[in-house]
């Protein structure tokens, strides 16, 4: 989930776009304001905005964008819920808005127009919204088990001219290596298969490393510009991590093996004891017991005879 924040002066075009039946727009919530035409919409919020005049910037316009793969869940009603969840944890409440899904584009994605002049004449702050927003789509998508899309994944790469279209390149190899690399040694032999070269920066005359360029098709690019995953300092821990991770793993292998060996050797006993037991068992058997069995084996034998 992504959301993107927009604010102008007027409501007459944002409320036009929204609706624009071109994009098969269908309104699936909306609050304060008369529906029977997107005039009247628009007059509702400009009427509102009255009860504030000092305000220049009145019309907020928000989109929200959900992948592709979440498309089986997200009907109208499920989409509405979640808008109106993130507007309240944006503190974009006791206002007018009206909530339009578009449809003319692969990926679902809403669209909200709401009054920056709330029901009560105060204003709808704006302070750090983007980073708010930001933190409250992580929020959103995790409790709601929605796939969270890095920006780069929506590329559509045969579009990309140079030099765009390396650094992609560049992005994609260090993605998919740095996820299975324990080293650099390893993960620059594996970089240097798909013709990427590695250089590193070093701090002064030492030798401690300060940065890191990669290069390919002429072009080159420090790792910061690449992704800000993958600067020198984050990709060096991503390795260590994964380090980490395969020697835990190996020892919880042996561990598991360890395990095993000790449960079979036990059971091993186990059994052993066990049979002994059967066999010393026999010895107490009641001499009557045997007494009883002897005479109906000496019977049966004597019918035989017969």
């Amino acid at each position: 989930m992504i959301a993107k924040i927009m604010k102008g002066s007027g409501f007459k075009g944002v409320i036009n776009y929204i609706l624009d039946p071109k994009k098969g727009t269908e309104l699936i919530d909306c609050s304060g304001v008369r529906t029977d035409s997107i005039s009247h919409i628009v007059q509702s919020f400009i009427d509102q905005t009255e009860l504030n005049p000092r305000v220049s910037k009145v019309a907020g316009h928000l989109s929200l964008s959900f992948s592709a793969q979440d498309s089986p869940k997200l009907n109208n009603e499920w989409m509405a819920k979640v808008a109106r969840e993130y507007m309240e944890k944006m503190g974009i409440k006791d206002t007018q808005y009206i909530i339009g899904r578009h449809f003319d584009k692969e990926h679902p994605h809403i669209h909200i127009a709401f009054n920056r002049i709330d029901n009560n004449g105060k204003t709808i702050s704006d302070r750090n919204d983007r980073f708010r927003s930001e933190k409250i789509c992580k929020e959103l998508t995790a409790k709601y088990g929605l796939y969270f899309a890095d920006g780069k994944e929506k590329v559509k790469e045969h579009r990309l001219k140079e030099p765009d279209k390396t650094k992609y390149e560049i992005y994609q190899a260090l993605k998919a290596e740095i996820a299975q690399c324990r080293n650099w040694k390893d993960l620059l032999a594996h970089l240097k298969k798909q013709d990427i070269d590695v250089r590193f920066k070093y701090k002064g005359n030492s030798q401690e490393v300060q940065g890191i360029i990669f290069e390919k098709n002429g072009y080159h690019f420090n790792g910061s510009k690449v992704d800000r995953h993958f600067s020198y300092s984050k990709i060096d821990f991503a390795l260590q991590q994964n380090d980490k991770e395969h020697e835990q793993q190996m020892q919880g292998a042996v561990n598991l093996v360890s395990n095993i060996v000790e449960a079979t050797s036990e059971l091993a006993n186990e059994l052993i004891e066990g049979g002994l037991g059967l066999f010393q068992t026999h010895g107490t058997v009641p001499a009557e017991v045997y007494n009883t069995l002897d005479k109906k084996k000496k019977k049966k034998k004597r019918k035989i005879h017969l």
